[in-house]
């Protein structure tokens, strides 16, 4: 029941862009991910908050990273992978500067 209520107090008619209230409108951002447009009752556009275009546009880019991965995957051979240990040797990293490095927060 939740859904469907954000869903109705989601729907934006487009008269009211008619009417001056666009900044009213963007203003609703603020709190709401995302406001459905209507003209003559139908969904037209859908309006994204900066936050939720950025958070749809990482998962997109997330998933095309998977895929290109799991192609890689399918048509590479394993004689292609280096180890951990062995990746850590062309770095010249060692196991202590690991334990040694500060923890490293990654968005």
């Amino acid at each position: 029941m939740a859904i469907t209520v954000d869903i109705l107090n989601s729907l934006v008619p487009i008269t009211q862009f008619n009417k001056g209230q666009a900044s009213k409108i963007f203003d609703r951002l603020r709190t709401e991910r995302q406001l459905v447009v209507l003209k003559n009752n139908t969904p037209s556009a859908v309006i994204l908050s900066p936050e939720e275009y950025e958070r749809l546009a990482e998962i997109e880019e997330d998933y095309r990273l998977l895929l290109l991965a799991q192609e890689r995957l399918n048509n590479g051979s394993m004689a292609h992978t280096v180890s951990f240990n062995e990746a850590m040797a062309d770095l010249g990293i060692s196991e202590t500067d690991l334990d040694e490095a500060e923890e490293v927060e990654i968005e």
